[in-house]
């Protein structure tokens, strides 16, 4: 899981745990709970995991303005956070800050901040070049690195560790086939954080070559 440093934000409404009653293509859908219906604004990629009819579970962040009042809706507690960090970033307002979670998962952000991709970057809609440089250099200073069990393994902890990798990889949008291959080759030794390192360099040396 990625942690990030940032200020807790509470909100008024935490969470909903209920059914889809509908979504919407504008990236809203409509989550009763107790005979209530939320209308919460997601991501595509979010929305198309929420089939009507379906139990749904969704972190949410209740944005309050003078005016108006939206619930943001994210599938983990990471996405939340994440959405949080960008929102506390200037120049950064919901839609923009959506738009980025959007085109890139927490873990890819993380990535593509690390490795200063202004080209990544400005793949989100709304970003252009200024702006992804100015991002790059704030966000540097509020996404920490991933942190990860580095506990001795005990049973399971292999498994463990190989789990937590493998979906980071898979947020960065390497497949199965890939990630199976390059993990056979590289060392758990040194824990999760340097086995995605690793991986990451192996898997850029497998696609240059």
């Amino acid at each position: 899981m990625v942690e990030f440093e940032a200020e807790s934000q509470p909100d008024m409404i935490g969470s909903l745990r209920g059914t889809v009653l509908e979504r919407h293509g504008e990236g809203t859908t409509l989550i009763e709970v107790g005979g209530v219906g939320y209308l919460v604004t997601v991501t595509p990629r979010t929305l198309a995991e929420l089939e009507p009819t379906s139990p749904a579970f969704l972190y949410i962040h209740h944005h309050i303005r003078e005016d108006t009042q939206t619930l943001f809706g994210f599938l983990t507690r990471d996405e939340k956070n994440t959405f949080q960090i960008l929102l506390a970033t200037h120049g950064v307002g919901p839609s923009l800050a959506m738009a980025v979670l959007g085109t890139l998962t927490p873990v890819a952000l993380f990535e593509v901040v690390a490795s200063s991709d202004l080209a990544a970057l400005t793949m989100v809609p709304g970003v252009g070049k200024k702006t992804a440089e100015r991002l790059l250099i704030e966000l540097k200073n509020r996404l920490s690195l991933p942190i990860f069990d580095n506990h001795e393994p005990s049973s399971g902890g292999r498994t463990s560790v190989i789990s937590d990798v493998r979906e980071a990889l898979l947020g960065l949008g390497y497949s199965e086939s890939e990630i199976r291959e390059v993990l056979r080759d590289v060392s758990i030794e040194d824990g999760a954080e340097r086995l995605l390192r690793d991986a990451l360099q192996a898997l850029g040396a497998r696609r240059a070559g």
